[in-house]
């Protein structure tokens, strides 16, 4: 595999062997890319995707390169995307790569010398977080198939919710997306037959086996949207939040999950709530993450 850019060059056989290579590097180490380099480069913020690919391919004993902050590049003197690629590529056996716009990854593919892990773009894909998070309820469900999962929050922007829908697709699995209407996308939702919409989480709350969070993605809102946003919000938007309320309705063994950063969706009071295991996600890209640089770079055998 050259390149990680989407969930969907993945079989539910190869989804298979990297959950289980990620089981493998919970407990096992290993410096086999000890003769590699990885460049981490970042156009976008980022806390834990940054920090785990560069913490992954330590592990695994490659040299990192990480840039996060473009504006100190050759970018700010008005370098294409491309040259950077192509320049960066030079100097790295694999470039993990986060960028605002939809379909960077493949254009970065097309010019690179070496594989290209997405890391993000945009409103499209964040393959990365969906294969870790499918390792989570994996690891905290037992079994994928045979679930209820229920997105929860910005449906139209969120790529995360994007990408491990499309996983999920491919199991046996019930999809909820819950959300105001001005935050759901029917477009996204109609790719799904076996989901359903709505604008109440009290409709999934004691239903539910996962319910995935995530926070209103304000940096990709149109100005226009925004604005409908502020007025919307101050009345049903932020009130997309998991209470202690909610969870007392909610099943026993669900698992809570957000990508993170949160802002109000979940309260600091719940993370002791032993069904939320959005920190346990966390942890778990780490170990993922080594299982994908390993395969990219051709040494998962190894």
């Amino acid at each position: 595999m050259k390149n990680i850019i989407n969930v969907g060059q993945f079989s539910k056989e190869e989804l298979l062997q990297i959950c289980d290579a990620a089981d493998y590097y919970k407990t096992h180490q290993s410096k086999v890319l000890i003769d590699k380099t990885v460049t981490c480069l970042f156009y976008q913020p980022s806390t834990r995707t940054f920090v785990s690919f560069i913490a992954a391919a330590q592990n695994l004993g490659a040299n990192v390169i990480p840039i996060q902050g473009v504006e100190y590049s050759s970018v700010a003197k008005g370098e294409s995307f491309e040259d950077t690629i192509k320049t960066l590529s030079l100097y790295s056996d694999c470039i993990v790569l986060r960028h605002p716009e939809v379909g960077a990854a493949q254009r970065a593919a097309e010019v690179s010398e070496v594989p290209i892990i997405n890391a993000g773009d945009g409103i499209g894909e964040h393959p990365t977080q969906a294969l870790l998070d499918l390792y989570t309820i994996r690891t905290e469900k037992k079994q994928i198939d045979g679930l209820h999962v229920a997105f929860v929050g910005d449906i139209k922007h969120s790529r995360t919710i994007h990408s491990l829908a499309k996983v999920l697709s491919l199991y046996d699995v019930k999809m909820s997306f819950v959300g105001p209407e001005e935050l759901s996308c029917e477009k996204f939702m109609s790719e799904f037959p076996n989901s359903e919409y709505h604008e109440d989480i009290g409709a999934v709350i004691d239903k539910a086996d996962v319910i995935y969070m995530t926070r209103v993605q304000k940096e990709y809102h149109e100005p226009n949207v925004g604005m409908k946003l502020d007025t919307f919000g101050r009345t049903k938007t932020y009130d997309y939040k998991i209470t202690k309320e909610l969870m007392v309705k909610a099943k026993s063994n669900m698992i809570l999950m957000h990508p993170l950063p949160r802002l109000q969706e979940i309260p600091v009071e719940l993370d002791k709530d032993p069904r939320s295991v959005y920190f346990k996600q966390v942890k778990n890209g780490l170990f993922v993450r080594e299982a994908l640089l390993l395969k990219v770079l051709g040494k998962d055998d190894e």
